[in-house]
């Protein structure tokens, strides 16, 4: 039987008692209808997680008996950070979530020029808190004990002349490179992911030279919720933990 994995930013040590916060509560107790006695896996983001057993269930509270504790890690040994255009709502969504599955290290969510999203500093608040929310939670079914970091939103000129990476990869269709073509990266990956209209020429044109490789995928043109999960799976199978 899987057991129910849950991230709460508590300190954890064998036979503490803590209480899970908000979201914890809603996913255990609220979404699943778990009861006490019911066993979890606690992780907080620093490596490891421990057995729990849940206690206390009340109308809007519940805590957990922690257990022993496991190194258990699955981390991949092929740091990412990821930058991605900003898309619209669900598909930055199920691009983070997917994102984390394939075991990014960061993301950085980006706005360039024919990216469609605007977002004051009150929206962009927001949408930090709803994909770190996402992030918990995909780390929480994929079985991750380490979150990715999520950088605030960045424009791409400033993200481009700041990101250092051993292997700097750009998505271009009309590139010559493809990535069985490229040697292994000494240490960690920059993928830079275009918009839902693409990035511009200029803006290729800038990405090369920040030291950028263009790479293609194939013949046909991906959208972008796609593009950048079949480029994280390439590499993470070439180079990365993906048999």
């Amino acid at each position: 039987m899987r057991i129910t994995r849950i991230y709460t930013p508590s300190p954890l040590h064998s036979g503490a008692t803590i209480e899970l916060d908000d979201n914890g509560f809603s996913h255990a107790v609220r979404v699943l209808r778990l009861g006490d006695g019911a066993p979890l896996i606690l992780f907080n983001g620093e490596g490891g997680e421990f057995e729990a057993t849940l206690c206390d269930v009340q109308k809007k509270r519940a805590s957990a008996v922690v257990g022993a504790y496991s190194t258990r890690e699955c981390e991949s040994p092929l740091p990412i950070v990821f930058g991605q255009c900003i898309s619209r709502g669900e598909k930055m969504d199920y691009t983070i979530q997917k994102a984390v599955e394939l075991g990014v290290t960061e993301i950085v969510p980006l706005f360039s020029e024919r990216c469609g999203v605007r977002l004051d500093q009150e929206r962009s608040d927001k949408r930090m808190q709803h994909w770190q929310s996402t992030i918990i939670s995909a780390c929480e079914q994929s079985g991750r004990n380490r979150l990715p970091l999520l950088h605030a939103p960045l424009a791409l000129e400033q993200w481009l002349n700041n990101i250092e990476a051993s292997c700097k990869l750009v998505l271009d269709p009309c590139a010559s490179h493809s990535l069985p073509q490229l040697p292994k990266p000494e240490k960690n990956i920059a993928l830079l992911i275009g918009p839902e209209g693409g990035l511009s020429d200029a803006e290729i044109e800038r990405s090369l030279k920040s030291g950028f490789t263009a790479i293609r995928l194939g013949p046909r043109i991906l959208r972008t919720e796609t593009a950048g999960l079949v480029v994280l799976s390439s590499v993470q199978q070439l180079w990365g933990d993906l048999a």
